[in-house]
Formats: C-alpha cells, structure tokens, sequence
C-alpha cells in the first residue's frame, strides 16, 4: 500500500511549476537539463521516499519481533496455544498489513536480490513459568504497540491509520495476555 505524503504531493506541484515557468524549448538540440528548483524538488521527493521506507522498515521490524516471540512463547508452552495462538495469527496480519514483502527483490541495477535468510532456529528465551511467560509476552506487545504510536507524527496519513490500529491492538493484546486471564 503506497501513499503519497502532503509533501511529496507539494514537491511535485512546485516541480511541475517550476517547469512550467522554464519553457519547453531551448536552443541546443541535446535534452533540456533539469532547471535547479526542479533538481531541488527531485532531492526533496527522494529524501520523503527514504524517510517513509526506513519508517515502514522499523514498523514491519517492531512487529516482526513480537511474532518472533509469539512463536517462542508457543514453542516454549504448547499447552498455551488455544490462549494464544489466535493472537499470534493477528500479530502475522499485522506484519503482513504494514508491508513484509516475504520474496527478495531486486537491486537498483535489475540483479535479483540475495535470498533474504531467517532467523536462526533459537529465538527469544522464554521464562520456564507459563504465567511469566505470558507476562513476557505481554510486555512485547506493550513495547511493539508504543513502538508503533511513536512512528505515528512521521507516517503519511492512512500509513497513520493503520499503526494506529496496529498499535491499539497490541495494547489489547497486552490486556488479554494478563488481566483478561483474570475476567
């Protein structure tokens, strides 16, 4: 799911502006050259596509993290598995909605990227005690949907809409983990 930021969307109006103003034509026969407020446009759409892309990157890893301990959690206490697996599988919706692309792309040059490689088989230690377990977990999920709330004042607006979901989520996550045992 690609937005477009306000910002993007106002440096492609100045760029088209800017060619606007500069003409079509020109006296040597070569390809017209980008006038500077048009390179400066460029360099500015650029900068809000990396900004955007690194933070999609650190919302996909937040979240990536926490359904790494969800399969900690239920590899470690597989009688815990009817409490959590339906967790786990909205954490792996999660990832999937805030953009992992699970197949390798390519490089800028066209190559095929390297294969991307797994984690190793060990993942987060999990406590011995399922309700301590349980406690971990919910606190990874704590941690993930405060990771996810502080990405918000950057994302673009439905990218904003989304972590705002993601991370109203994870505190239900975090509810159901520890109080909602007790209810």
């Amino acid at each position: 799911m690609t937005t477009t930021g306000r910002r993007a969307l106002l440096v492609a109006g100045a760029s088209a502006a800017a060619a606007a103003l500069t003409g079509c034509t020109s006296d040597d026969a070569g390809p017209p050259r980008p006038s500077a407020a048009e390179r400066a446009a460029a360099r500015e759409a650029e900068r809000v596509a990396r900004a955007e892309e690194a933070l999609r990157r650190r919302a996909v890893t937040a979240s990536r993290t926490l359904l790494e301990r969800y399969d900690a959690t239920l590899a470690a206490h597989p009688a815990l598995h009817a409490r959590v697996a339906p967790l786990r599988a909205s954490v792996a919706a999660h990832v999937r909605a805030l953009g992992e692309d699970p197949r390798p792309t390519a490089t800028p040059d066209g190559a095929p990227a390297a294969p991307v490689t797994t984690a190793p088989p060990t993942g987060p230690a999990v406590p011995a005690d399922p309700k301590a377990a349980l406690r971990e977990l919910a606190g990874a999920a704590r941690t993930a949907s405060a990771a996810h709330t502080t990405e918000l004042l950057a994302a673009p607006p439905e990218y904003a809409r989304l972590l705002a979901s993601v991370a109203a989520s994870g505190a239900a996550h975090a509810y159901l983990l520890t109080e909602g045992a007790r209810a």
